[in-house]
């Protein structure tokens, strides 16, 4: 099981220069190849980016696609995942977001978040790139 970050669904939405890869990757898990699981926290980001470039029908396209996928589940950040994450922002030194994608990692113990993320190397979680898993 993987934790699935939201550039990775966003190098796909905005055709940018690794979106191959995370297509392959995001393919296996729409199949059930791979497991993953992503954040309610995610998916508002992809909503909150996408709407402000006013893409409107992509995040739809999105947004109903997400049911489609075998492998994947969404996690709902609950009260525990958050103040876990405000130590981790702390100790780690990460921003909020990423320390609320890390909280959530450590909680559902998964093997490694899927991410572009260099503020994830070196922690006790590994950061695997798409291109790793495929």
């Amino acid at each position: 099981m993987y934790l699935v970050d939201t550039n990775i669904f966003l190098e796909v939405m905005l055709s940018q220069a690794r979106s191959k890869e995370c297509e392959v990757f995001l393919k296996s898990v729409k199949e059930g190849v791979s497991k993953a699981f992503v954040t309610d926290f995610s998916i508002y980001s992809v909503m909150i980016i996408m709407s402000s470039l006013s893409k409107t029908d992509e995040l739809r396209v999105f947004l109903s696609s997400l049911s489609a996928y075998k492998g994947l589940a969404i996690h709902r950040n609950g009260l525990k995942d958050l103040l876990r994450a405000i130590g981790i922002m702390m100790e780690k030194r990460l921003d909020l977001d990423d320390a609320i994608q890390y909280s959530a990692a450590v909680s559902l113990g998964v093997k490694a978040i899927v991410s572009f993320d260099k503020h994830f190397d070196g922690l006790e979680v590994p950061r695997a790139e798409p291109a790793q898993l495929i």
